[in-house]
């Protein structure tokens, strides 16, 4: 054999060996950078997910909420019977179904089983009262075991075999605020279809997104047949578990492990390598502890990033390995491992939320498209992070702003005037001084709507609301507690500024307020008190001195005194 074949036996030999080496070596660091890489991700895509679904329910819980308070829906709770309930609460429930984004609602009272429901095509506005529950039928299980288990808030997928319908329903107890008593459950349902459009089948290729409540049974999921409907009244033994899709003892043990992680830490994300189909993939869960679930997402990383695409760089590496070893070492340097530790150091970056573009370097080839992917990548994410971030903080500054302002008056709601009065009063205690409470009652407000319509009921509140908030100043304040019945707080105050107050607000509202020609008037009830008296006393005199001018005669000012 001539030295010139021994030598290109030897090279081949080298070239062989160094080759099978870097491979080794490229495989480890390839696939942990992916790896780590994915860590990130489903991180990332945890949190995207969590807040597509969060972002239209949000809003829907807490107007059921709002439902749930609601006076008049409670009266009819706690006296079912009472036709001029009925149609009182009727025009309530229709007015929080235009509401709803789903434009739905329904009402289920415990006393009698009544079960109210309209759809979005107002198919049932004439007859609400859709049927009956019983403890004795199945399909009404779940009622009555979210009344056992007293939840105030349960979110689940149910079909409704009375209604014929399959929805994501928003479900929330019906207390009597009095005696904390269930009086029913209230909500509205969104469109199964619909969800699963919006959160689950989304095309991401390597991407599953799945949302499980709080014993692993699966809500929303892109294969509707192995959806937990009803996942309330089953057996535990019985439920469509997320341990159902991955394929081995050991994934399954890790699944529990990671939904017994995530509730232990809510807003951090714990992820874990399991098999499904035989396939590796990456999970990631996160605890919603805002609804009771947790949002699951599966990555496979073959899909996402497959080490494949690393292949033709080292069929570069390797022809440069043939000219010079040298060649390679540079090469190997300038176009694998400096960008793959850009791409490292980037991806620490993101997660830190300090991403910058341009941090990444230049590159060429399959890295440089790398790069790019990753960098547009992580330019989507960061843009919609922040119109995410942006969207949460203005629905969340407008549910503040309606959880406190009637929608009808304008003027703050029984919750922000109940706040008011806790300010005014531990300011009073704060500075020595008094304050005042004026309890306002539309006179005959009842008749007015049942002889010309609650269209113009609700004109003479606005009106009335509109005198006061002339009559007052700046810094005093008029809110409606509730129905017909409004609360003027003035600080600091006497007794002879609160009578003066009251006798102006009642000449004003008897000179300016009629509804079709007929005058509208009202008695007012005042008390000034010490800021050291609690608040139950004020509103309570002051509740007693409005009583006994609607007994004088209504149209009237009357104060309470130390006697009465």
């Amino acid at each position: 054999m001539s030295l010139g074949t021994r030598f290109i036996w030897i090279a081949v030999g080298l070239v062989l060996g160094t080759a099978f080496a870097i491979w080794q070596v490229f495989d480890r660091v390839a696939t942990g950078v992916v790896e780590q890489w994915g860590t990130r991700v489903a991180e990332v895509q945890v949190r995207y997910d969590s807040a597509r679904l969060l972002q239209p329910l949000e809003r829907e819980i807490a107007l059921a909420h709002q439902m749930a308070d609601s006076p008049v829906i409670q009266d009819l709770a706690r006296a079912p019977g009472d036709e001029a309930l009925d149609t009182a609460a009727k025009a309530e429930m229709e007015r929080f179904r235009r509401n709803f984004g789903a434009n739905n609602y329904f009402v289920a009272l415990l006393d009698n089983g009544a079960y109210y429901f309209n759809n979005a095509e107002d198919e049932f506005g004439e007859q609400p009262l859709r049927y009956h529950l019983s403890p004795k039928d199945p399909d009404a299980a779940w009622f009555y075991r979210l009344v056992e288990q007293g939840r105030d808030f349960h979110l689940n997928v149910n079909p409704d075999s009375e209604l014929g319908v399959i929805k994501l329903w928003i479900d929330v107890l019906m207390r009597d605020p009095a005696s904390n008593e269930i009086l029913g459950i209230v909500g509205t349902g969104m469109e199964l279809e619909t969800m699963l459009a919006e959160t689950v089948a989304v095309d991401q290729p390597g991407i599953t997104t799945i949302f499980v409540d709080h014993s692993g049974a699966i809500q929303l999921y892109r294969d509707r047949d192995l959806i937990d409907y009803a996942s309330l009244v089953k057996p535990e033994g019985q439920k469509s578990h997320l341990k159902r899709l991955v394929s081995d003892a050991e994934s399954r043990e890790r699944v529990g492990q990671l939904l017994d992680q995530a509730q232990a830490s809510a807003g951090n994300v714990h992820t874990a390598f399991v098999t499904v189909d035989g396939q590796r993939h990456l999970m990631g869960v996160a605890w919603l502890p805002r609804i009771g679930w947790y949002e699951v997402t599966l990555l496979d990383l073959d899909v996402i990033m497959p080490v494949s695409r690393f292949v033709p760089l080292l069929i570069i590496v390797l022809i440069a390995l043939v000219i010079s070893i040298l060649l390679l070492h540079v090469a190997v340097r300038r176009l694998l491992l400096q960008p793959i530790s850009a791409l490292e150091a980037a991806m620490q970056a993101l997660k830190n939320g300090r991403y910058v573009r341009g941090d990444l370097p230049a590159a060429s080839g399959e890295m440089a498209r790398l790069v790019r992917h990753f960098s547009d990548m992580a330019n989507t994410i960061q843009v919609h992070t922040r119109e995410l971030e942006d969207r949460v903080e203005a629905r969340t500054a407008e549910l503040n702003r309606l959880a406190r302002v009637d929608s009808l008056t304008e003027l703050p709601n029984r919750r922000g005037m109940q706040e008011a009065l806790d300010q005014a009063r531990e300011r009073a205690e704060r500075e020595g001084r008094r304050l005042s409470l004026l309890w306002i009652d539309v006179d005959e407000f009842k008749q007015i709507n049942d002889d010309r319509g609650h269209d113009t009921g609700d004109v003479a509140l606005r009106q009335v609301a509109s005198c006061l908030q002339e009559e007052l100043r700046g810094y005093d304040v008029a809110g409606r507690w509730g129905g017909d019945e409004f609360l003027v707080v003035l600080y600091p105050s006497t007794e002879e500024r609160m009578a003066s107050v009251a006798e102006r607000l009642r000449e004003r509202v008897a000179s300016r307020v009629a509804v079709g020609g007929q005058p509208v008037t009202i008695s007012v009830g005042g008390y000034c008190a010490e800021g050291t008296e609690p608040l139950s006393q004020i509103l309570a005199r002051a509740d007693r001195a409005l009583y006994r001018a609607k007994e004088a005669g209504r149209n009237r000012v009357q104060m309470h005194t130390a006697g009465g």
